[in-house]
Formats: structure tokens, sequence, C-alpha cells
């Protein structure tokens, strides 16, 4: 078969296309994952935003109730949304809806809820769903970890970090969201056993384990990063931050001070090449800088002060400039210094999320608030308070926001929102 120049043209033009549309789809697909995103740092490359908000928010896009207990984020990939929620404390399970109604799609249950018996009593389903091509990996609240098919549900492994690791969680249960990096898949049992490890993610196959001496699991997800030469895994601890060798498992380095004083530590850590910020409620908010000294390395404080950024919702890094929430108040703060530039009310302790030059906060007391990403000054562009939002009784709004494909989800205790902020 022959093609004339113009026929060719044509042919070439809709491979373009074709491609474009792949990449396209793609670049919607690894939009949001897993926790706090492609890089789990809070940030969105979302672009064409509103800039301000109608007095009553958003428009509401949809609203979905009944999805279970809990305090899961979504993940959003293509046309699909996955989280965990629980029915009772014997039904802990990943649901998955259809992103454009919210419908449901597929519910798979993967266990127990975690430590019912737990003070203050918080029990449900907490982790955020990591999605890898044609696999999602789940972690239930008490330990079990699995692989499902994101088109069916269907359960291709499973392993516990109790009873398979002899892990040790905190009072609260596991609350970590897996990462996955390359062939494996990182998960924290805590414990003096296997603390941290790297199993397989095709077979559930332990790869390496990381034995890291009175150490229990705490609530923080792990980041890759490379610090000092070295790639890691950074993770919090019960007792400290760490990180180890992405390779091996091997602990390189240790630091404590964040976490003295705290039950809970929860934010993800914040890294910028060798310096990392990691904060907790009781302890405070400090930055160390990961050096090598030799085949050694060591985390070299640069400041610590209990009232910077530390609530359970996180923080995002925006140029040279640390935002995130104390109990009472948003916070920008100067990464380098720990300089706090300004402070406000705003709807006080929240989890966050960066898009398009904006901070989307959901507030533990369940108001949505949008904030310019500026150290000139405290700019609200707009705040409400989703409709018909459900009784979560003592426990407050601790899912984090998410903003994927034009829309802004909002979950929280069984209840979906998906709001169109895009202009």
């Amino acid at each position: 078969m022959k093609f004339s120049r113009n026929t060719a043209s044509i042919a070439a033009a809709s491979l373009a296309l074709i491609t474009l549309a792949t990449l396209g789809g793609w670049t919607q697909a690894a939009n949001w994952a897993q926790w706090r995103g492609p890089d789990r740092d809070g940030i969105s490359a979302e672009k064409g935003l509103l800039k301000r908000w109608p007095a009553e928010g958003p428009k509401l896009a949809w609203q979905a109730d009944e999805l279970g207990d809990g305090y899961s984020t979504p993940a959003i990939v293509g046309d699909r949304i996955y989280l965990l929620g629980n029915e009772g404390l014997e039904d802990e399970y990943v649901l998955c809806l259809n992103a454009a109604g919210g419908e449901k799609i597929w519910r798979t249950r993967i266990g127990n809820v975690g430590n019912p018996d737990q003070r203050p009593p918080y029990p449900g389903a907490r982790s955020t769903p990591t999605v890898d091509g044609d696999a999602l990996y789940a972690l239930g609240s008490d330990g079990d970890l699995a692989r499902l098919d994101v088109k069916t549900g269907e359960i291709a492994w499973t392993k516990n970090l109790r009873t398979d690791f002899g892990g040790k969680p905190g009072v609260w249960a596991y609350s970590e969201s897996p990462l996955v990096d390359g062939d494996v898949v990182i998960a924290t049992p805590g414990g003096d056993e296997a603390t941290i490890v790297g199993l397989n993610k095709a077979t559930g196959e332990l790869v390496w384990k990381s034995a890291i001496p009175e150490m229990e699991a705490a609530y923080a997800s792990a980041v890759k990063a490379d610090l000092a030469g070295r790639t890691q895994y950074v993770q919090f601890l019960s007792k400290g931050l760490v990180g180890v060798d992405a390779a091996s498992g091997e602990l390189l380095w240790q630091y404590d001070h964040t976490a003295q004083g705290s039950m809970a530590n929860i934010p993800t850590p914040v890294v910028d090449g060798d310096f990392i910020y990691s904060a907790s409620g009781k302890g405070g908010g400090g930055l160390v800088k990961i050096v090598a000294k030799g085949d050694k390395f060591e985390a070299e404080e640069i400041y610590f002060e209990p009232q910077l950024p530390r609530a359970i919702g996180g923080s995002v890094l925006i140029g040279d400039h640390l935002y995130g929430t104390s109990s009472d108040s948003l916070m920008c703060v100067e990464f380098a210094t720990g300089e706090v530039v300004w402070r406000d009310r705003s709807i006080g302790a929240a989890g966050v999320c960066y898009a398009d030059g904006l901070l989307y906060l959901h507030g533990e007391n369940g108001d949505v608030a949008l904030v310019e990403a500026t150290p000139t000054e405290y700019r609200e562009v707009g705040k409400f308070t989703p409709p018909n939002a459900p009784d979560r009784g003592k426990s407050k709004a601790w899912a984090y926001p998410v903003v994927a494909d034009g829309k802004l989800y909002v979950f929280d205790w069984g209840t979906l929102w998906c709001f169109d902020v895009k202009k």
C-alpha cells in the first residue's frame, strides 16, 4: 500500500494526536495517584484554577454519602477515585468510585479495624491507597497490606505487618500510606525485627528489612529523597525521624528532637535538597541537614521551635517558604531559618494542599478555605462549609484536600464532595 505525501502527513498528525492523548491521559492518571500527590509533597501541578471563590464556595459537582467511616484521603487516577473506609470494626475496605459522579464501582474488604480499644477512641480507616499502573496498594489500620487490581478490586497478595514482620503500631493503629518505588513497595511495621520493610511489589515477598531498636510505627508516611549523595527513604517513627538506604534498608541516621514528648508523630516530612523539616503536635517543628562524614551520615539541626507548623494536616514548601498550621492558625515560615513571616487564625488546624499559587485548606472543624500562597501577607480568597456534613462525633475532619483535573475533593467521615474549581 502506497501513501501520498498528504496521506502520510495526515497519518503522522493522527499518530501525534494519539500520542498526545495518551500522554495527556497518563498525565491525568498520574495527577494524584498516592498520598499527598505525585511527589508526596502536597503540591498539585494543576493550572487555570479559580483565583477567588464566591461566598457560598465553588460549584458543587456532586456529593457521595455513606462511603464508610474513617479519615482516608482519596487517590484520583483518570476517571476513578480510590479510598479506604470501614463499616463497624470488622470490615475495613478499599472503595473504587466513578470520578464523574461518585458512583460505587467496586469494594473489597482487606481486614479489621486496628486497635479498636484505643484511647482517646478514634478507630477507623486511615490510609490513602497508592495506585501504580494496574495495581493498587492499600494498608489497613490493622496492618493488612494488600495489592489489588485497579479495575476489579481483586486481591493479588496480602501481608500483615503484625504477624508477618512482628510489627508494632502505636496506640491509634496503622495510618501509613504505602510508598511504591520501582519494583519495591515500602511499609513500616514498627517493632525491633523489621521496623521498615521493602517488599517485591509483584509478589509481596521480602526484599530487605531495616531493624531499628525500640521503634514503633508512628502515623506518618515515608518519602524518597537523595540526601548527601545517597538515595534514602525518610520516615517519622515513634521516637524520631530516620533515614534508611533505599537499596538495602540500612539505617543511616536518626533525629529525635521533634519527636520528644510526642505520642503521635503524624505529618509527612518535607524534604528540600539535603534539608528535612519534621514536626509533631506535642514536640514542635525543626529543620535538619543531612551531612555525610566519611561513610557515616548525621542529621545536623538547623533550628527547632515548639510553635512552628506541626498540626496533623502537614505542610507544603513553596519557593523559600513553608506553609502549614498549628493548633489554631495558618503560618508562613521562612524554610531556611524558621522565622515566622505571618500567622493568621484562618480556619485553625487544617490539612493543606497547594495548586496554581493557592493553598487549599480542609479544617479540622470541617470548613474549607482558599488562601494565596504568598509571604507578603495572609490573603484569604474563599471560605465555606461543605453542605450536609456528616456527624463524626468527637473526632475531627482529618482527611487532606486533593486538587486533581480541575476538581477539589474533600472527604469527611463517609462523605465525599467534588467541587469544580476550574476557571
